[in-house]
């Protein structure tokens, strides 16, 4: 039989990859089931882990929620697991403290504000205009948790306006690196008289202000937020100015910069919480009062800072020296290569060291229990000292892990979505 040539005269249409060579079950084919020996192992681990999240959910599943006090819960037949009456019970303590309850719409104005203020921050497609509450945020902050006059938090910024306008009028005169000694001068001198005194004329003749909280009623995750907050947000710009600090051709920026960085770095941050909480008193003029949690923040602040300039000095050392030389040809300024070129491209490639520092800083604040503030941890060891919960433990653990691991995660999917946002081609 003669076999007719047959010829293709039109181009076959795409058809789908086979199912094992795509998606899941690719990934699953070449992870889990590669080999015998993966398998098995991918198996018996897979049963391992249904059986304890089946364990983990017969005993997390309760109808404990109503439940006032443990007794209560072991008493109850249908209760043969967790009692989560305690974090029913204990909520609002675990959430602010002892912050009076009249008062605590205050911090939670606070959170919901410090929301807007770094949304224009974290996200460019917003206003620019929105950064002008994002300066002022701070101020109002303090206004909102601490309360007292507002002249005092008002006084300090108008210390800011008060050095950028004396730098820019000896600017010309001095020269730059004078005219910025000066104006760091004046402005700490404002602080450090000016503002006590000023404020406690304009609070007699206009007072003005919300009822003032002590530290002492701080606590909970109001706190844990309000430190881990202010270190993240004033270590960042500290940690720049160190880094290039430490890069500096000049000996004595150089010099304190290295001094500073690996000092504070060699230096358990708990070592610098106990100076923050009993040493720094024996510092300061007698009479002083030094907030606690302020000390605290700042004590915080600088541990941050010290490691955040290692982090940004590994961006800046991955940059190519043609970006500097780019700069240069230019005819910029050191300062305007470093905030149009090279900080940029630095800071993007510091990203995830950056973050992975933010998420270690906000997981420290658990530190200032040893110190005797009680944020969530320290809130823990209280709540089970009371008669009604003596003896509940992983039901108070659980919930607080959950909360710190739902703030690092937000932070590390925003890292990885900024990453992926300014990823480059080559």
């Amino acid at each position: 039989m003669k076999m007719e040539p047959f010829v293709r005269t039109e181009m076959l249409s795409e058809q789908p990859a086979p199912l094992g060579e795509t998606g899941v079950l690719k990934w699953m084919r070449e992870n889990l089931f590669s080999s015998i020996l993966n398998s098995i192992i991918s198996i018996l681990a897979l049963v391992a882990i249904i059986l304890a999240f089946m364990v983990l959910m017969s005993w997390a599943m309760q109808p404990s929620w109503a439940s006032t006090s443990l007794s209560q819960c072991q008493d109850d037949p249908a209760i043969t697991g967790a009692c989560w009456g305690v974090i029913n019970n204990r909520f609002n303590q675990l959430m602010f403290g002892f912050y009076p309850r009249v008062e605590q719409w205050r911090p939670t104005l606070a959170f919901i504000l410090m929301l807007v203020a770094v949304a224009p921050v974290l996200f460019n497609n917003l206003p620019r205009k929105m950064m002008w509450f994002s300066v002022v945020y701070p101020f109002l902050a303090v206004i909102l948790l601490w309360g007292g006059t507002i002249w005092g938090p008002l006084l300090v910024l108008a210390g800011f306006a008060i050095g950028f306008i004396l730098f820019k009028v000896l600017f010309g005169i001095v020269g730059n690196l004078a005219a910025m000694l000066i104006a760091v001068f004046a402005t700490l001198l404002w602080w450090l008289y000016g503002v006590s005194m000023v404020a406690e004329v304009l609070s007699g003749i206009i007072p003005i202000g919300l009822e003032p909280i002590e530290s002492s009623k701080f606590g909970g995750f109001m706190l844990s937020i309000t430190i881990g907050v202010s270190g993240i947000a004033l270590s960042l710009p500290i940690g720049i100015m160190l880094a290039l600090g430490r890069q500096s051709d000049m000996f004595i920026i150089k010099t304190l910069s290295v001094g500073f960085i690996e000092l504070i770095r060699g230096v358990p941050l708990i070592t610098l919480l106990f100076v923050a909480s009993v040493l720094l008193n024996f510092f300061l003029p007698p009479g002083t009062d030094f907030d606690l949690i302020l000390r605290v923040i700042i004590m915080v602040t600088i541990f941050a800072s010290a490691y955040m300039a290692e982090v940004i000095r590994g961006g800046l050392a991955a940059l190519p020296s043609g970006q500097y030389e780019a700069a240069d040809a230019l005819g910029l300024d050191y300062w305007q290569s470093m905030r149009l070129i090279i900080m940029p491209q630095a800071l993007k490639i510091s990203i995830p060291g950056i973050v992975g520092n933010f998420i270690g800083l906000f997981k420290d604040t658990t530190l200032v229990s040893i110190i005797g503030l009680l944020d969530p941890v320290g809130l823990i060891v209280t709540i089970q000292g009371s008669s009604d919960w003596n003896g509940i433990v992983w039901e108070l653990f659980l919930f607080v892990a959950m909360m710190f691991w739902i703030f690092t995660f937000t932070m590390s999917r925003y890292s990885m979505y900024l990453e992926n946002k300014l990823k480059t081609t080559h």
